[in-house]
């Protein structure tokens, strides 16, 4: 089977590679979706958070590890070498079989095509394969207003 997939934005941050990878809750950024798809977002900005998957881009074709250590616990205050290898998809490691990510955000604001957000853990220039409205069950609660429900 072959799946071909088509990036319908790019992450747009000013932090740098180390910063984001140092960063506990992520750092604000833009998601600058592609003309073609600008339709599509009509009525995201009704949502406070959205899910963003991403295809991440730096991690070589079929370089992937089944065990890992979950290196992200080391900016929370632990050290690698006391960290359990666990399988990768215990794990929020880069390093898997298909390098997909996927990151809830917080949405600040939208204006047009671009998606201004709190909370990205992937560094500048990452593909966005797609956006989800944050969805608990369809609760009030999660959109911003009802009138913006409403219309």
């Amino acid at each position: 089977m072959r799946i071909i997939l088509r990036p319908i934005g790019v992450v747009r941050i000013r932090a740098s590679d180390e910063e984001v990878r140092r960063a506990l809750h992520g750092v604000d950024g833009v998601i600058e979706v592609y003309d073609r798809y600008v339709e599509g977002l009509k009525g995201l900005e009704n949502y406070s958070h959205l899910v963003i998957i991403t295809y991440l881009h730096r991690v070589k074709p079929g370089e992937f590890r089944l065990r890992v250590k979950p290196r992200g616990l080391v900016k929370r205050g632990f050290r690698l070498e006391e960290l359990p290898e666990l399988g990768v998809f215990a794990t929020c490691s880069p390093q898997r079989p298909n390098p997909l990510g996927v990151t809830v955000v917080r949405l600040i604001r939208r204006d047009g095509r671009f998606l201004y957000v709190r909370g990205l853990d992937v560094f500048d220039g990452t593909p966005v394969l797609d956006i989800k409205p944050y969805n608990r069950g369809m609760y009030v609660s999660d959109f911003k207003s009802l009138k913006d429900i409403l219309g």
